[in-house]
């Protein structure tokens, strides 16, 4: 079988990346068998970079810096682009627009498991601008998903954990039970599913956890991607 060839936007976080890294590749191999592996380029940026122009609210830098790695990757021969990361989806549109061939948006591979498993109301955990800003509601909405905010206090706790704690690696168990806290809210407030919408999240919660039927953003994603690059 002919792979199509991926660029990955990584290192935000390097730790999630790693799940992309190994997941797209386990998938070609388990599907293609041998020693089939997927043909993957990467493009991993310095997440302090990325960091500081989020905290400087300069969104158009941020989108500016991902566009140009994206048409790096495009020019070394990817014929899709990833971004490996929920929060920087924030500047989807500035890559998309910046090169000729698709983006592989983590929003659609979402509501494409959603569908599958017939959720239609989900609630979101992750960073504080990605649970506040309209980029994942609004694409969501376009694929009929309603959307269940969370409270003020949850938006606080999970962005605290998501930056203090699992962007550098550090997995506590007290963390963990705020955030199956979290979803338990979320499911009181109406959501079907909730997404873990911060590709770090998974390191700390999994389906395991908690009744509550989760969406692990990073793995639809990496479905999706696999998806193109075998079809």
């Amino acid at each position: 079988m002919n792979l199509r060839t991926i660029g990955l936007l990584g290192g935000m976080t390097y730790h999630s990346t790693v799940d992309y890294y190994m997941g797209i590749n386990d998938a070609i191999a388990a599907r293609l068998g041998g020693h089939a592996s997927a043909p993957l380029l990467m493009s991993s940026l310095n997440f302090q970079d990325i960091r500081d122009l989020q905290l400087a609210g300069d969104w158009t830098g941020a989108g500016q810096l991902l566009a140009a790695h994206a048409q790096k990757l495009e020019a070394a021969g990817a014929e899709a682009v990833v971004i490996c990361t929920n929060l920087m989806h924030k500047v989807a549109p500035d890559v998309e627009a910046s090169i000729k061939v698709p983006l592989i948006h983590i929003v659609d591979a979402v509501a494409d498991e959603a569908a599958n498993r017939g959720l239609t109301r989900l609630g979101l955990m992750g960073a504080e601008w990605t649970m506040r800003d309209p980029f994942y509601e609004r694409r969501l909405a376009d694929d009929g998903i309603a959307w269940v905010p969370a409270s003020e206090d949850d938006i606080q706790l999970t962005d605290q954990i998501v930056f203090d704690e699992l962007t550098r690696g550090v997995i506590l168990d007290t963390s963990r039970i705020k955030l199956l806290g979290v979803v338990n809210d979320l499911a009181q407030r109406g959501a079907q599913g909730v997404i873990l919408g911060c590709t770090e999240i998974p390191l700390i919660v999994n389906q395991s956890h908690t009744d509550v039927p989760l969406i692990d953003s990073a793995q639809a994603h990496i479905r999706a991607v696999v998806k193109f690059m075998t079809s």
